[in-house]
């Protein structure tokens, strides 16, 4: 495993969910940085390229497009969770047909960032993230790196749960845009609900930010461990 991309969520007139002042694009960041960081630090011969680097809005293909280019063996999308009163904990996607209605509407909520975009309809082939029928063509996607995107997104929630001691809601699959045309193992990872209150206070804290990079970079890790010892990479 030579190269991992890390993708900070929205940005720029895109700020993401929100809760006061304070944005997911901004924690968003944050944490990927400090993932990226601690890859750096502890993994010498992986190279890390980011989507983004500061305040700045990313259009979702060319997000794709920056893994695809730099022929990356991971792609990791960082994101914050918003939902209703109750709801807390982390949970990590790989791209599928949504099994429920909420991750129907969390798909729906990250795509949604297209229609800042100028050519939305040319770059998504029509796609429409505001319409459900939308999502019917992702049901004859087949993504074949399934195994090793499952593989990662279950290492992600083990160690949220076990080492971060966080509520995990698991592995999920949906429909998001960013993970569609990606060519390689790819996740995209909730790191919590910025509406909850103890959820809230984890991601707008130094050390809890720190501690979701750590559950993150803890992950690839072990991911890395488990993929060079059968010397296989899907």
């Amino acid at each position: 495993m030579k190269t991992i991309v890390i993708d900070p969520g929205h940005g720029g007139k895109d700020p993401g969910c929100m809760k006061n002042k304070t944005k997911e694009k901004d924690i968003a960041l944050d944490i990927s940085l400090k993932v990226g960081q601690l890859i750096q630090e502890n993994m010498p011969d992986v190279k890390v390229i980011f989507t983004r680097k500061d305040d700045r809005f990313v259009e979702l293909h060319d997000r794709a497009g920056i893994a695809n280019k730099n022929h990356a063996d991971l792609f990791i999308s960082v994101h914050v969770n918003s939902g209703p009163a109750g709801m807390h904990g982390t949970e990590t996607y790989c791209m599928g047909l949504h099994k429920t209605e909420q991750n129907l509407e969390i798909a729906q909520r990250e795509n949604s960032s297209i229609l800042m975009e100028d050519d939305h309809k040319e770059n998504y082939e029509g796609f429409d993230p505001n319409s459900p029928q939308s999502y019917i063509l992702f049901s004859l996607y087949q993504n074949a790196f399934m195994h090793s995107s499952m593989k990662l997104a279950h290492k992600i929630e083990t160690e949220f749960k076990q080492s971060n001691k966080r509520h995990s809601r698991g592995v999920k699959q949906a429909g998001f845009l960013v993970l569609w045309k990606t060519s390689m193992p790819s996740v995209l990872v909730e790191t919590g609900f910025i509406t909850d209150t103890a959820d809230f206070k984890i991601l707008n804290s130094e050390s809890g930010r720190f501690d979701s990079a750590w559950g993150i970079y803890s992950a690839i890790e072990d991911y890395k461990k488990d993929i060079e010892s059968v010397g296989l990479e899907d």
